[in-house]
């Protein structure tokens, strides 16, 4: 019944963080809702919740990780390379092309770890390592190109931040492993949340609000905050923790393929063979990396 509940949670993980993409580029190109505010927003709601969570539920002390200056500086990088970099370089994806392209190009993360474990641990890249860097490539080359190495199909900015959240979603996973050792999920999260969202409210405050505001508006910002983020945060720890981080981190790569499948359906997206085809290619890699043995020691090592 319990690993039943971690596949359930892992997968509702992944169907929220993909509506939520979603909702996110409905709000960006058709509302004029500006990105900096909803993710300053979403940060600093979502991280106070998850605060008071582990203060009254898990019981933590919410403190003591700032007592220790290693870790403090440690969470501090954690919170801005890592938790803030990874929402706001896919956000910008999303806004510079659609919610779809966004998500699948972020899924090149686990080819970043990859290599750079095997640069970290002067190890020459497994077989299948090889083979999934190479369909990684392929792929992105697929969809950003179809096919025509002389034009993009989507913007360099685009490509750029969709890129960009590929490598930050791998600082993301890589970088708080030491620190989830030793505190609650719920502090090093919630804190992590806390701090990015009051650095980004220098860049945009939360009480600046633009766009068009209508129940649309209201509803699709609420799930974001609530469901896309608080939730589904909370639901892929918990799963985390029942099945294990690689039996989760596969299932989340659903993610991809709810947020295409929503964008083309609802938003009307244009997403064609080839673009099916290359996500594919890039979606295969979760699956080819999570059969790697001894992942999760290797990514300890590193911390170490």
């Amino acid at each position: 019944m319990n690993v039943f509940k971690g596949f359930l949670l892992a997968v509702v993980a992944a169907l929220l963080w993909g509506v939520s993409g979603t909702f996110g580029q409905f709000l960006f190109q058709q509302r004029g809702i500006n990105i900096e505010w909803l993710i300053t927003v979403r940060m600093l709601i979502s991280g106070i919740c998850l605060l008071l969570f582990a203060k009254f539920i898990d019981k933590a002390d919410l403190f003591s990780i700032w007592k220790n200056k290693k870790d403090a500086i440690q969470l501090t990088v954690f919170s801005i390379t890592g938790m803030l970099a990874v929402q706001y370089t896919y956000f910008a994806a999303i806004k510079h092309s659609n919610a779809a392209t966004a998500t699948v190009l972020q899924y090149a993360g686990p080819v970043v770890i990859a290599i750079y474990l095997a640069f970290k641990n002067k190890k020459t890249p497994l077989m299948i390592e090889f083979l999934a860097i190479a369909l990684a490539v392929t792929g992105t080359f697929l969809l950003v190109t179809h096919g025509d190495i002389s034009s993009l199909n989507i913007s360099k900015t685009a490509l750029f931040f969709g890129l960009a959240s590929a490598v930050a979603l791998a600082i993301y996973t890589l970088q708080p492993v030491k620190l989830l050792s030793k505190y609650k999920s719920s502090v090093v999260i919630g804190w992590g949340m806390m701090c990015g969202g009051f650095v980004f409210s220098f860049v945009k405050s939360p009480f600046s609000i633009e766009g068009i505001w209508d129940f649309q508006t209201y509803w699709y910002t609420a799930f974001i905050v609530i469901f896309g983020t608080l939730i589904a945060f909370y639901a892929y720890l918990t799963a985390v923790q029942i099945i294990g981080g690689q039996k989760t981190s596969l299932l989340a790569s659903m993610e991809p393929l709810s947020a295409t499948v929503l964008a083309v359906l609802w938003l009307n997206v244009s997403f064609s063979t080839i673009d099916w085809i290359g996500s594919l290619l890039i979606i295969s890699t979760v699956f080819l990396l999570s059969k790697k043995p001894k992942k999760l020691s290797e990514i300890k090592e590193i911390e170490n």
